[in-house]
């Protein structure tokens, strides 16, 4: 085997944990395979003699790709058309790397990444590596050379900072289930009284068109709107479309198709038995990563 050889092959076992990672900093997939491919660029590059550990080595360029990214990332949304929300991720395939828990689902939620955005670009790479990845405040302050003293202060505004608004999703993967295939329903028959069950006095619906694609550029909030714009929306626009539930970001979602194209994703968040919001990205350039997972089940 060449050199080359060996250092792809050793460089695949690590791109899963590597992926996770960027795609936790960033809240795009698409990104997050550009930069593990950086990584990857630079690990063949470089002497491997002076690569000791290359796990913790890989971490700390991906690390250092994201925060450069981040920066930019921040002024771009800014300027970004209507609610802005994280790219969907199949996660039933493993992509982000178990969700059996309901505390390894909220980590990878839609509603977590979108929180993760009030956070500065270093406070976001320690809670994640500090969260996500078990990494304890030494190892972090050796990835972002910091002092562990300033390291353990930036873990405690962090989650301060996203502790604050954070609810937890408790409700099992299958009443879920249960309740979006049920909602579905009850969108289709326009069936407002079963939707206004189903949804929590408090539930938000968020969409992300990115001006692309004709949303409300608001979220819209409270049980009764939600419901009714579910109702009139899936009359007027939806009812030509096919749906499949998917587990977008841990938690039940649907995926709707127009003759084999894929429209939008949705990922729904169960808390007390209800539907306390919806999170539905619907810009096309959103959708490229999820397509190519939908594509191969």
């Amino acid at each position: 085997m060449s050199m080359t050889s060996a250092t792809a092959d050793e460089f695949e076992t690590h791109r899963p944990r590597l992926f996770g990672l960027a795609y936790r900093m960033l809240g795009s997939a698409d990104e997050a395979e550009d930069v593990v491919q950086d990584a990857y660029l630079r690990f063949r590059g470089t002497d491997r003699a002076g690569i000791e550990h290359p796990g913790a080595w890989l971490a700390k360029a991906v690390t250092n790709l994201c925060l450069t990214r981040l920066t930019s990332a921040r002024a771009r949304r800014e300027r970004y058309v209507g609610t802005w929300l994280p790219e969907p991720v199949i996660t039933s395939d493993g992509s982000l790397g178990p969700v059996e828990s309901a505390e390894q689902r909220d980590a990878v939620s839609m509603a977590m990444l979108v929180l993760l955005e009030r956070l500065t670009p270093v406070e976001r790479a320690v809670y994640v590596l500090r969260e996500a990845f078990a990494y304890a405040h030494r190892d972090i302050a050796g990835v972002l050379d910091r002092s562990e003293a300033d390291v353990r202060q930036l873990y405690r505004r962090a989650v301060r900072r996203v502790g604050e608004a954070r609810s937890r999703f408790e409700a099992p993967p299958e009443r879920q289930e249960e309740l979006v295939r049920s909602f579905l329903t009850a969108a289709r028959e326009g069936d407002l009284a079963a939707l206004e069950k189903m949804l929590a006095a408090d539930a938000v619906w968020w969409s992300d068109g990115g001006g692309k694609v004709s949303t409300a550029r608001r979220p819209v909030e409270g049980r009764d709107k939600v419901a009714r714009l579910v109702a009139g929306g899936t009359r007027k626009f939806a009812s030509h479309l096919d749906f499949t539930v998917v587990e977008v970001n841990g938690t039940a979602g649907l995926a709707a198709w127009a003759d084999g194209t894929l429209m939008g994703v949705a990922a729904f968040a169960v808390s007390g038995g209800r539907i306390s919001h919806v999170q539905v990205v619907m810009n096309p350039e959103k959708l490229e990563f999820v397509r190519g997972q939908l594509a191969r089940v």
